[in-house]
């Protein structure tokens, strides 16, 4: 790869990782909010590459200019030996994800990745703390599916509990899942879990909603016969979360 190409691949991907990181909130769609400070610091370390990279071209330049003032013939090519060689055309492909950083940043992973994966499996619990007594009880998707297949005491029974996910399709018509999808690292090992939600209709995908209900009897209530459904009373819209790959309690939902 040509040495100017580099040096502005460098720029262009510093330059896009403090423009997400730095300046605004679009880095939670790539990775987990713990990772600004390592993309701050690594679209620094680029900048500062690119520059350096440009100031030894610009020495070397120097040097060749007044060792070979005047021979043509090797003043276009010493310490060069590809000056004139083109670009490789799979280099240019390059600059899409640099320049994406900059112009255009991919939305956050919602129903489609939903609807084509199966639920994540909790981690297993042996103990629960008291349900606070509040009506209805915000909880997240989580902590609703460990209660209800592992909670022995089924403190969750009868209770009415309230949700924030986005609405993903079902394979039954006559439900929907209330998704979250959340990830240890960064979008790649992105996971999801699901709530089956009845009794009202399914918004459309990817639409954010605060769902107000109680757990829907079928099977065994604290074992993993039980399934982990909602006989919803109340759906309503709320705002896309600015953090969405993260299980959150819910929020007051818009009016």
């Amino acid at each position: 790869m040509r040495r100017p190409l580099q040096m502005a691949l460098l720029l262009l991907s510093g330059v896009g990782l403090l423009r997400i990181a730095l300046f605004t909130d679009l880095y939670l769609r790539y990775v987990k909010e713990g990772m600004r400070p390592l993309l701050i610091a690594s679209g620094v370390l680029l900048i500062l590459l690119a520059v350096a990279d440009l100031v030894s071209s610009l020495r070397r330049r120097r040097h060749d200019e007044q060792t070979d003032p005047g021979d043509d013939s090797h003043g276009h090519d010493h310490g060069h030996g590809h000056h004139h060689s083109s670009v490789p055309r799979p280099a240019w492909l390059l600059f899409l994800p640099a320049l994406s950083l900059l112009l255009y940043a991919p939305p956050a992973l919602g129903a489609y990745t939903a609807s084509r994966e199966p639920a994540k499996t909790v981690p297993q619990r042996d103990t629960f703390d008291p349900l606070p007594t509040t009506s209805p009880l915000p909880i997240t998707l989580t902590d609703f599916t460990s209660r209800v297949q592992q909670d022995r005491t089924r403190a969750i029974q009868d209770r009415t509990v309230q949700m924030t996910g986005f609405a993903t399709s079902a394979e039954r018509k006559d439900s929907w899942y209330l998704t979250r999808i959340t990830i240890s690292c960064c979008a790649a090992d992105a996971q999801s879990v699901k709530v089956r939600i009845h009794g009202v209709p399914a918004p459309a995908a990817n639409t954010w909603v605060t769902v107000t209900g109680t757990w829907r009897p079928d099977g065994t209530l604290g074992t993993n016969s039980a399934a982990v459904a909602l006989d919803a009373r109340a759906v309503q819209k709320v705002a896309k979360p600015v953090n969405s790959y993260k299980d959150a309690l819910p929020w007051a939902p818009s009016r």
